[in-house]
């Protein structure tokens, strides 16, 4: 690309020919105010903030998407280029509800902020304003319209980034409003929750029911980590205050995800509702009853060294590498099997493809995996790709998947020819598969090997970390007397419940309360995925750091701290 030279208020600075004036600017450090641009989106130049002053240029230009030219000279802070924007915000406060003070992102709004910067201490303008409704029908966040100022970042962040198309402008003039579907409440409409929009929001407008008003920025910590909710490993950024976790938000810059996220990722874990096990637990006369941490691993201790080879552990993949390796210690039990509450299928045991490619292809076919269900982010980029880019979308399944309502094509398993035919006319396919692909598979290979790229994701957070560990294979109950289920704060699944009926003694190491705490002899508090440290393996075999945000509750131990005291107690290695 070739190169550019420009002045910026006075200064030279080195730019490309393509550039932006506001790119060249941020790249030399300096600040160009905006308001409907974000880095993540197509510049629009809606807003009219980021006008600025080019010498030759008979009007003010949006520097969004003004491009620079060599020798250009700019101005970003001229009379003319600050009269611009302070009409600009003047006309923002008097269209619609700006009483900051009521605002729960009062100290955080960029509305606001520009309205500092610029000295705006009154309206201007009258207020002929008109009450407009707050649309509450969602359950993880709310949008005021009063507070919009119509930017269009998350009609924009909806389309270009989810690939959803949800939201649009309904109305006309001063009765402009974001609309869902048409105008159905967003509650009911094709909103599938990812929260992309609400991230993106630089008002009050869309409000998060749990964070608001807990605090602004200066009051809260950011902690960039992982998100463990299935195998991608998106980057997130945990925010917390006082030890408590306030919000999740997308990590723009994480290579995986760039900053989207799904509704598992960003909010369940905010509206967890299961109570936490906070105190070690042992079952007497039938019930659990509370216990000092000695006793309870002295009971299980002692239980263990009896029953000794008839034993089985499980851990659950939503802890990190580095735990499931101390799990060794029951190899020293001669434990008849070590394994991981989310078995990986056999023909997935090896990781193979990259995430990125689902950004490039132009067919995907998706088979024995429900993105949606399974892999929300996955099928994000899916959807993305057919919306955005005109790519087809093949889905071999027996039944219906949540993203069948893109689906160009839909097979059974055993049209494998059909779907072959389809990729051969394609430039760039992936098949996308799961852990329910079977025989479809193993033809798809066959019929494409020299054709397609194949991704495969794994059930489990971790699971790729759990094979590392050792921990194979599935969980067989002939022949057990104990088991000992390292569940975290994972759920287990029914089918568990049913199998650990008849053990003599079963180990709990939960974080929550549930069917299997209500199961288990012994209950050991762990901590949840936002109070550890270590290490995930994603579905592509990238191993990501996953940084503890929180403190645990007091009497609440790390899962490793819980195993290596347990292997004192036992005298075995871990």
């Amino acid at each position: 690309m070739a190169s550019a030279k420009i002045t910026i208020d006075g200064r030279e600075v080195a730019a490309c020919e393509g550039q932006t004036i506001l790119e060249a600017a941020q790249a030399a450090g300096v600040d160009i105010p905006t308001l409907c641009h974000h880095p993540a989106l197509e510049s629009i130049g809606a807003c009219r903030i980021c006008l600025v002053e080019v010498e030759h240029q008979y009007n003010l230009q949006p520097a969004c998407s003004f491009q620079v030219a060599d020798g250009m000279v700019v101005h970003t802070e001229s009379e003319r280029a600050v009269a611009a924007r302070k009409s600009v915000l003047q006309s923002l406060f008097s269209e619609r509800n700006h009483f900051c003070m009521y605002c729960q992102l009062s100290g955080d709004c960029e509305l606001q902020r520009l309205a500092y910067r610029y000295g705006l201490d009154s309206w201007l303008y009258p207020r002929p304003y008109t009450p407009m409704p707050v649309d509450a029908s969602r359950q993880y966040f709310v949008m005021d319209h009063n507070r919009c100022i119509l930017c269009r970042r998350c009609v924009r962040a909806c389309a270009e980034i989810v690939g959803n198309y949800t939201l649009s402008v309904g109305g006309r003039g001063g009765d402009s409003m974001i609309v869902a579907d048409m105008g159905v409440p967003f509650g009911d409409s094709s909103c599938i929750s990812c929260g992309t929009c609400l991230q993106v929001c630089p008002t009050g407008a869309l409000m998060d029911r749990k964070s608001a008003y807990r605090g602004v920025d200066d009051d809260v910590e950011r902690v960039p980590s992982i998100c463990a909710a299935c195998s991608l490993g998106c980057g997130v950024e945990l925010v917390t205050r006082d030890n408590q976790l306030v919000r999740i938000e997308g990590n723009w810059d994480a290579e995986i995800n760039k900053g989207v996220l799904c509704v598992a990722g960003r909010f369940e874990p905010v509206f967890q509702d299961r109570q936490r096990v906070l105190t070690p637990l042992v079952r007497r006369n039938g019930e659990l009853e509370k216990a000092t941490w000695e006793e309870a691993l002295e009971t299980v201790a002692a239980r263990l060294k009896a029953i000794k080879g008839a034993l089985a552990a499980l851990a659950s993949p939503r802890v990190t590498s580095e735990t499931l390796q101390h799990l060794r210690l029951f190899h020293g039990l001669n434990a008849k099997s070590v394994s991981s509450l989310e078995p990986v299928p056999e023909m997935m045991v090896n990781a193979e493809g990259s995430l990125s490619a689902l950004d490039e292809a132009d067919l995907f076919v998706v088979v024995g995996e429900d993105l949606e269900a399974d892999h929300p982010v996955a099928g994000i980029m899916v959807r993305r790709g057919v919306m955005n880019r005109g790519a087809s979308l093949v889905i071999i399944n027996d039944g219906q998947t949540g993203m069948s309502d893109i689906a160009t094509y839909r097979f059974e398993p055993d049209e494998i020819k059909a779907v072959a035919a389809l990729a051969q006319d394609a430039d760039t396919p992936v098949v996308v598969y799961g852990a329910a692909a079977g025989d479809a598979l193993s033809a798809l290979r066959e019929a494409l090997a020299d054709k397609a790229q194949f991704l495969g994701l794994v059930p489990g957070s971790n699971s790729r970390g759990a094979l590392a560990a050792g921990l194979s294979g599935s969980f067989e109950p002939d022949g057990i007397k104990g088991v000992y289920v390292l569940s975290a704060d994972d759920e287990v699944r029914d089918a568990l419940l049913v199998q650990l009926k008849d053990a003599e003694f079963v180990v709990a190491q939960a974080s929550y309360f549930g069917p299997l705490v209500d199961r288990a002899d012994v209950v050991l508090p762990t901590a949840i995925w936002a109070e550890k440290s270590g290490t995930f393996v994603n579905t592509e075999g990238r191993a990501q750091a996953l940084i503890a945000a929180l403190q645990p509750p007091a009497g609440v131990r790390d899962d490793s701290e819980i195993l290596q005291a347990l292997a004192e107690k036992l005298g075995v290695s871990c």
